[in-house]
């Protein structure tokens, strides 16, 4: 039964690793590189593709192998991609990053709960989607859900809210970008990507579409940003304890108050950290860390498709309309708070 557990999560993972392999022969074509679509790009659009027409007809044991991808190899992917980047690099970037992340994750909150308490929300749903659009994306979701304790389908909800925001940032901001319109320096531009962006996986799609420098920074950004979710779980768990009391009194058990307090930690981010401090000292030759990022690149890319593949028709129907104008009004304070960011502090 193990065995054949194992097999259907390898059928996943192998199908992923195809639509890879063809986007990156896809990426070489001439009309993609003159759009600047990486293989990441490509992967996730394949995988969309792949969503909303192959998936009704492949078996569902293959599921799990493409969430294997999208969680697992997408977080040991931003482990390696610390062997891109040095301390002297982070260090460079400095104050501005951790100043800017900390006004968008706690105004991005405070902007959701508000803007869902006028539109008469339920309070999981803002709070789940406004920790999403606030930190990173459905990581954060999930993160928080032992904390607020949701019934699943809202988690569902606020995923694919993020998903559907964070999948069109990706194309959006290199456009922008590009045409010039949002006048921005590359050091200003990795600040804003990285700061604003909802997903780790979109970052590091919009950033590689944009050039490796642009890309190194907005990637240590939202790598600061994603570490914030720890502090964050904490403010939220003291935060709903108020409730859980009230609740506790009305007959629930203390057991569950204990449940809302438990915190779940990205801990691949010190992964992350952990790799970029070893690659500080330039202990391997260059050849070997080249390898490494080739290879690095090829599981971003599969993370990616798998993304794409989780991204069917159906879940954006199941957004609804209240979380989903939740998301937008948060989208354009992003956009335009976070430009405002990147551009005056800078």
């Amino acid at each position: 039964m193990f065995s054949e557990k194992r097999s259907n999560v390898l059928h996943g993972i192998l199908l992923i690793a195809l639509f890879s392999c063809s986007a990156f022969y896809i990426a070489e074509f001439p009309f993609v590189k003159n759009l600047s679509f990486s293989p990441l790009i490509v992967g996730i659009i394949l995988g969309m593709i792949y969503a909303n027409s192959l998936r009704n007809h492949l078996p569902e044991t293959w599921v799990p192998g493409i969430l294997f991808c999208t969680k697992q190899v997408l977080r040991a992917g931003i482990v390696l991609y610390g062997f891109r980047l040095t301390f002297q690099s982070v260090v460079a970037i400095g104050l501005p990053a951790i100043l800017i992340d900390t006004i968008i994750v706690t105004a991005t909150i405070f902007i959701g709960l508000f803007v869902g308490r006028l539109m008469k929300m339920d309070r999981d749903l803002a709070l789940l989607t406004s920790t999403g659009s606030a930190i990173c994306g459905a990581a954060a979701v999930l993160g928080a859900e032992p904390v607020v304790k949701s019934e699943p389908h809202k988690t569902a909800v606020a995923v694919s809210t993020v998903v559907i925001f964070g999948t069109l940032s990706m194309f959006i901001y290199p456009a922008m970008y590009r045409s010039g319109i949002l006048d921005l320096t590359p050091e200003q531009m990795g600040l804003y990507t990285g700061s604003t962006l909802h997903e780790v996986a979109h970052v590091v799609g919009a950033g590689n579409a944009m050039g490796k420098e642009i890309s190194d920074t907005a990637i240590i950004v939202k790598m600061i940003r994603v570490m914030m979710l720890a502090p964050v779980l904490v403010i939220m768990s003291l935060a709903l304890a108020r409730t859980a009391v009230k609740a506790v009194s009305n007959g629930v058990k203390g057991a569950d108050v204990a449940k809302r307090g438990k915190i779940t930690i990205p801990w691949f981010a010190f992964g992350f950290l952990a790799v970029i401090g070893f690659n500080s000292f330039d202990l391997l030759p260059h050849a070997v860390v080249d390898g490494i990022n080739n290879v690095d690149t090829f599981m971003l890319t599969m993370a990616m498709t798998a993304l794409g593949a989780e991204t069917s028709i159906e879940k954006f129907k199941k957004a609804g309309a209240k979380p989903f104008i939740l998301a937008a009004v948060l989208y354009i304070w992003l956009l335009g708070g976070g430009y405002l960011l990147a551009k005056y502090l800078v």
